[in-house]
């Protein structure tokens, strides 16, 4: 089974440790007794066929006896707190039962993506069936499905009663969704985004997708701009598609010399 890792970085600084399935428990324990994860996430959510047809994701949804074991090892092993994400069953009804099957496990808190595995993201999210979690569990739930604007977000609370909100696509299309001030223009937010990555020496993989997602989502990858992106094999490559080339130059002088001194 493939381990997919995916760091959120917190308000108290930290990462949330986020899992589509385990290999194994030592890659966990290792990264949590550091003192820079915040909690670990085990992603039962994701519908995408690489994940379901490995037994990850989304396909966990259907062995609620492995849910039970993974999180149960968690827990024991774990002082870290530990959560998970799911999307909604067949029926109501069904979600709510693993919902309340999860919560007696002991995780501190649970997402739902308001859409069952077989929708579509053009399918409404339904808002109503994470309501009748929400108001059957204790522990807080975080509400997932069809945040796009920043109004949205108190939106789904009201509507369903969650104690925070979970947001994906709009947040790749332009991260300053998450400002009370307004969005920012997404090709000011995208040429940051490519600062940023060049500073962070991102993964390069990582950066393409998420620039494929900006690009697809407000313009067109078939433009010189998308086929240069796809094209480029490394972060120096995006640098120069991006006019960036002297900064990316900077930021490769300034860490040598720092990685010189150590």
């Amino acid at each position: 089974m493939i381990l997919s890792l995916m760091f959120v970085i917190n308000l108290i600084k930290k990462v949330i440790f986020d899992l589509l399935i385990l290999k194994t428990l030592l890659t966990s324990v290792f990264f949590c007794r550091c003192k820079d994860v915040a909690a670990v996430d085990i992603n039962m959510g994701c519908p995408k066929s690489f994940s379901v047809s490995g037994g990850m994701g989304a396909a966990l949804l259907t062995r609620p006896d492995l849910i039970h074991d993974i999180l149960t090892t968690l827990r024991r092993n774990l002082d870290t707190p530990v959560t998970c994400k799911i999307r909604l069953l067949k029926s109501s009804q069904d979600t709510v039962e693993l919902a309340r099957r999860i919560e007696k496990i002991g995780v501190s808190a649970l997402a739902v993506h308001g859409r069952k595995v077989a929708d579509r993201p053009r399918d409404p999210a339904k808002w109503d069936e994470i309501a009748d979690i929400v108001s059957t569990l204790s522990i807080p739930v975080i509400a997932n499905g069809d945040v796009f604007e920043y109004d949205d977000f108190q939106r789904i609370k009201v509507a369903t009663g969650a104690s925070s909100v979970m947001v994906a696509r709009a947040a790749l299309w332009n991260a300053s969704i998450f400002s009370p001030k307004g969005e920012r223009h997404w090709e000011d937010v995208k040429q940051e985004y490519v600062r940023k990555s060049i500073l962070w020496d991102n993964d390069i993989k990582s950066t393409k997708h998420t620039l494929r997602e900006i690009i697809s989502h407000h313009s067109c990858l078939e433009l010189p701009e998308g086929k240069a992106v796809i094209k480029s094999e490394n972060l120096a490559a995006l640098a120069k598609v991006y006019g960036e080339e002297e900064y990316y130059r900077s930021v490769s002088e300034n860490r040598f010399s720092h990685n010189g001194r150590i």
